[in-house]
């Protein structure tokens, strides 16, 4: 699905005066917009490149230098990566001013190929993949995240200590309890509607101050793209009324986590090749294999959609974020949901994924599993009926990033299908963020300890 502008209509656009300015970006290990503003002027006669450092998919959270990646280090001296414009993801971006986006990928300067593990590329290659294969792999995430009063900024001044939700109570599908956010909201829905992202709804989610926001189905690639606008929406619209959202995992161990669960199937000309009206639950043997090669690896998976220490902490039961990775239809307590069943929208939901997830990374391993199962013509294991918080001698979701990373770094499924380089880097980010939290002293250590100990 396009964007909602073509190159010649943003010409246009700068000519009239109502565009200015074009925002080039790229997406970085963590899931976040990087780039350049351009005068709009200076973009439209000069569309095809630009450049950045290439330690911007060498850093953390905090854009510290980290040490340890093949790709960038101080030996290397920090090169530069080409930005390459992809026209066709040119959008209005009508929350900020005379605003137009475009995403770009990104190039090793020297090589001329796509660098191999930037998040855009690596889904990329999973995307051609499916296509070698005849498929056409479409998938939607479902965002949670939390509004709260106050701006980052404040939020920042004060050490994070007075986070006050926008609700009091618990607000899942509540019209009025909700209604003193919709001036938040409203704007979030026409304003991505207006970037050219079908935006189907918003609702309350299950605790206070908690929302989702769900879009359109759509190819994987602006499945991707669309996700990354609508989490970078949601915080600027939200600051523009003097609030702040997060999509951490888990910001208050009492409090639910905010997901962002996969609902993905394959298209071959249009059709929806995991139905089959003659199977059970309208369940092709496609998708059966699809299903059974996401089972098989999603415990080396799970770090693509847990990236981070505080990820972990999401995963609780009785709370919907699941702790076993096994399937079941319609429930809500496995991490693989078949949603749909018997109809012509039949699909895989997988629910382990969290709100901090970087969508292209998750779906680009969801995809390599599910296409290595219909190659390898896995068999699907038994559906799982009940409670699965209590069920027994399952295979379990990692209970820590550090379990996650082991599990990456040992799997020769996603290393053969992303390549040794794009694995080994992303184990370098998770023993990271492994390594700056065993360092730091915590909240809990200071209270549970300082007088007792």
């Amino acid at each position: 699905m396009p964007a909602n502008l073509t190159f010649d209509t943003l010409k246009k656009a700068v000519q009239s005066g109502e565009i200015d300015t074009v925002t080039v970006a790229f997406v970085d290990m963590q899931g976040r917009l990087m780039g350049k503003r351009f005068h709009a002027a200076h973009f439209i006669e000069n569309p095809d490149e630009t450049h950045c450092c290439n330690y911007l998919l060498a850093t953390d959270f905090e854009m510290n230098t980290v040490q340890g990646y093949a790709a960038a280090s101080w030996a290397t001296g920090y090169g530069d990566y080409v930005m390459k414009p992809d026209l066709s993801t040119l959008r209005r971006v009508p929350w900020s001013p005379g605003t137009a986006l475009c995403m770009c990928d990104l190039y090793d300067h020297k090589t001329h190929e796509l660098v191999p593990h930037a998040p855009r590329s690596i889904l990329r290659r999973q995307i051609a993949r499916a296509a070698a294969m005849g498929f056409d792999p479409m998938m939607a995430t479902e965002l949670e995240f939390y509004l709260f009063e106050e701006s980052f900024k404040t939020h920042f001044d004060t050490g994070y200590r007075s986070l006050v939700p926008t609700a009091r109570h618990n607000v899942d599908y509540a019209i009025t309890s909700t209604f003193p956010d919709e001036p938040v909201m409203r704007a979030l829905r026409n304003g991505l509607y207006g970037a050219g992202i079908p935006v189907e709804n918003s609702k309350g989610e299950a605790n206070a101050g908690q929302h989702e926001i769900n879009v359109k189905y759509s190819d994987a690639l602006d499945t991707a793209d669309m996700h990354v606008v609508v989490k970078g929406a949601t915080k600027e619209i939200a600051y523009s009324y003097g609030q702040s959202a997060t999509f951490l995992a888990k910001f208050a161990h009492g409090q639910a986590g905010s997901s962002s669960h996969v609902h993905q199937s394959l298209f071959q000309d249009g059709r929806n090749v995991f139905y089959d009206a003659d199977a059970e639950y309208g369940m092709s043997a496609l998708m059966r294999h699809y299903m059974a090669g996401q089972l098989q690896y999603a415990r080396e998976l799970t770090y693509f959609l847990a990236p981070y220490v505080n990820s972990y902490k999401r995963f609780v039961t009785g709370l919907f974020a699941p702790t076993k990775a096994i399937w079941s239809v319609d429930n809500r307590t496995a991490g693989f949901r078949v949603c749909g069943d018997g109809t012509k929208g039949v699909r895989v939901e997988c629910r382990i994924g969290g709100s901090d997830l970087n969508p292209y990374l998750a779906c680009a391993a969801l995809l390599a599993a599910g296409l290595e199962g219909i190659e390898k013509k896995l068999e699907l294991e038994p559906e799982f009926a009940g409670d699965a918080y209590a069920a027994q001698d399952v295979r379990q979701v990692p209970k820590t990033l550090g379990e996650a990373a082991e599990e990456l770094n040992g799997s020769a499924m996603l290393r053969a299908a992303m390549g040794d380089e794009v694995v080994d880097h992303y184990v370098r980010a998770a023993n990271w963020e492994t390594e700056e939290f065993n360092r730091v002293v915590t909240d809990w250590e200071l209270a549970r300890g300082f007088e007792r100990a």
